[in-house]
């Protein structure tokens, strides 16, 4: 009953990660073997790494990008689409947006502007910013 207990008590105080890790341990007969510091300090990762997935996916979501799967890993760098990958490199370190800059992209239709924006959003969103995905409609010009 003091397993239930101690589930309910993490549960009520919103520590979700924990309450896994802590059924998970007790499910491995291999836990047993490990000493009360090692078998803390999982359960205490593990609540780190759900936050963590938490708040990435509450940020991903208020983004609202249009590809949320884009990312900078992905990005081709084929010789007609002009980019540079060191200009990307340094980009997604995202200095330009503590720097309170924006980021504007430009280039032919057709040419990625859109899955590359929603990638730098993604980046953003991993290195903990809020990200708004916003198309502004190009202007014409006579």
């Amino acid at each position: 009953m003091l397993m239930q207990q101690t589930l309910s008590q993490l549960k009520a105080l919103k520590l979700d990660g924990m309450a896994r890790a802590f059924e998970e341990q007790a499910a491995l007969a291999s836990s047993a073997s490990l000493s009360f510091e090692e078998r803390f300090g999982m359960v205490v990762d593990r609540e780190v790494a759900w936050r963590d997935t938490r708040r990435l996916e509450r940020l991903m979501k208020s983004a609202k990008l249009k590809n949320p799967q884009a990312c900078i890993e992905d990005i081709g760098y084929r010789q007609s689409r002009g980019i540079d990958k060191s200009v990307v490199a340094a980009l997604a370190v995202c200095d330009w947006i503590r720097n309170a800059q924006n980021l504007i992209l430009t280039g032919p239709t057709g040419a990625g502007k859109t899955w590359i924006a929603c990638a730098f959003g993604q980046q953003a969103c991993r290195q903990d910013f809020s990200v708004m995905y916003v198309r502004v409609p190009g202007c014409s010009r006579n």
